[in-house]
Parts: C-alpha cells; structure tokens; sequence
C-alpha cells in the first residue's frame, strides 16, 4: 500500500474470530514498513522560518506491506503447492483483504484512532500470491509467486462522470449531503467487515436518520414509495440492533439487516438520480 499501515512492525498471529485462546491459529500476519524516509528535526530560529520552495520537488513516501500467510492447512509438498498456485485467483486477495482489515480494525480500537481506515483492493500498489518456507514468506519472500491483480472493469463515461457531478453539486451547496448517507456507509462497511452486531446499531441509527431526512428533501415527492417501505422496516431493524447489545445475532436478525442496508441504499440511489 502506498503508505504505513499503521500497526508496528512486526508479526502478528490471528485465530479464527470468536475461536478460544486455545484454538490453533489460521494465519500469521507480518507488517512491514518499506521505503520509509528518514525523518529529521527541522531547526528553525525565531527570526527566520524555514521557507518552502515555490516549485518542490514531490516528497518520498512511505509504503506499507501486508503480508498474510495461511497456516490452517500447510502443503504436503512443492508439486501440491505449485498446483494450487495455478488455480488460485483473485478471490485470495479478498480473503487476505479480509484479514488485514481485522487486524486494522483492532488496531483502531487499541489506540482510539479514528482516522485508521481499511483499506480495499484498488488501493493496493501490487498484490502477489505465492508459496514459500515459513521464515521465507514472513520476509516477503517467495519459492514461487505470480502477480495478483484485481482487475477493475471499464465503466462507461457516464458512470465515471456521475460522482463528479454529484461532487461538484454537493461542495457548491446545490446538493445537501445527508447525515444518513455516511451512517449508511458505516453500516455497510461493518456487515462487508463481519462486524454483524456493529452493523445492527450503526443501521438502527441510520434509518432513524433516512426517516427523518428523505421526507423533507428536495426529493421528497419521487421517494414517497421507498420511505414507507423504510418506515415498516423499523420493527425489525430495531429488533436486531436491541439483540446486538447483548450479542450475536440470529441468522433471521442477520438478514433482516442485510435486506434493510440494501432497501436504505436503493433509496440513496434513487435520491442521487432525482437529483441529476
């Protein structure tokens, strides 16, 4: 990633969540920080400031790297190993996605930090896969390897242009940006996480939020439909978010939630285009 990850260097080993202490480990994490320029005091006087250059130079940067290693099912051999190389696809890289943004994730819990996010495949300078001795990987190094790409599909002009658009709209206050629009992210970004009880609060608000806010809008007279179809969607939503005080959620909470964030999401859409 084209910056530290945040964690300190170092390898970390992770259980399966919600596995006892005792559990054997299904992967080890190793976070390295490469390229990191060397940070030196800036001596300033009080008469004369350090003066910046009117035309500078870009500043190097930092890069952090993952490096997510399976240790639930080791390989017999080479030959074994080279033949799931060369079926392994781009579903490894989500699969390691998902670990390190586990690990990302309590790193911001442990140190209070709001502003460590998760990171997703787009944002990653390379992504390889690969086999390789334990203390061989844990130095990023490989027996064998292959780059592995996510590769994003071409989106038409008009699809690319929307979210200018709309950027433009909302920073020139042609558009009001909603406060249920980053709780429904929120919501989102914990139930794609498996944080499935932190989903069922963060949603229980956000649709209090789109109840209050849709009905006012501008377009308030196009999304009439989908607010009370919101509206009965309440009970449940409440229900769920009541039982994640105290724990788990049932399979039918699970859904319940899932359906909701994706009702609250179309009616978001829906707004985006009344508004083109």
């Amino acid at each position: 990633m084209p910056w530290a990850l945040g964690p300190p260097d170092g390898r970390y080993l992770l259980r399966a969540p919600g596995d006892p202490a005792e559990a054997a480990p299904t992967h080890v994490l190793v976070i390295a920080t490469l390229g990191a320029p060397e940070r030196r005091r800036l001596v300033t006087s009080r008469k004369k400031q350090r003066e910046a250059q009117p035309e500078p130079e870009p500043s190097p940067v930092t890069t952090g790297r993952a490096t997510v290693i399976d240790v639930g099912a080791p390989f017999d051999d080479v030959v074994q190993a080279r033949v799931w190389l060369g079926n392994a696809g781009t579903d490894y890289l989500a699969d390691g996605l998902e670990v390190l943004n586990r690990a990302l994730h309590a790193f911001r819990l442990v140190t209070a930090d709001p502003y460590l996010a998760t990171v997703s495949p787009g944002q990653a300078l390379v992504a390889r896969i690969g086999f390789g001795a334990g203390e061989q990987v844990a130095d990023g190094l490989w027996t064998d390897a292959r780059e592995l790409l996510d590769p994003q599909p071409r989106l038409r002009r008009l699809k690319v242009l929307q979210p200018q658009a709309r950027l433009a709209a909302v920073l020139s206050g042609r558009e009001q940006a909603l406060a249920c629009e980053e709780l429904t992210l929120r919501a989102r970004l914990d139930l794609d996480s498996g944080r499935d009880r932190e989903a069922a609060l963060q949603l229980h608000v956000a649709l209090d939020a789109a109840l209050a806010e849709l009905p006012s809008d501008s377009t308030a007279a196009v999304l009439g439909e989908r607010v009370s179809e919101l509206r009965g969607l309440r009970e449940p939503v409440g229900e769920a978010a009541q039982a994640a005080l105290s724990g788990p959620l049932t399979p039918a909470q699970g859904e319940a939630v899932e359906f909701a964030l994706g009702r609250i999401e179309a009616a978001l859409r829906a707004r985006a285009v009344a508004n083109e």
